[in-house]
């Protein structure tokens, strides 16, 4: 499972998603940054921002 939160990208921001591609958790990122954050335009970089802040979700067992 891919983890992304979005408060290694907006400080403070609390929300987080995880799914087994990184093309969907960035879906999912890319929307919550315009419903959330108010961004009208994701530029490049910002999906470059995500991807490299999407990491491998490590369970605590």
């Amino acid at each position: 499972m891919r983890l992304f939160e979005c408060g290694t990208l907006v400080p403070g921001c609390a929300w987080h998603t995880r799914a087994d591609s990184d093309a969907e958790v960035v879906r999912r990122a890319v929307e919550h940054l315009k419903n959330a954050h108010g961004e009208t335009t994701i530029r490049e970089n910002m999906v470059d921002n995500i991807k490299s802040r999407i990491r491998d979700e490590v369970n605590a067992a």
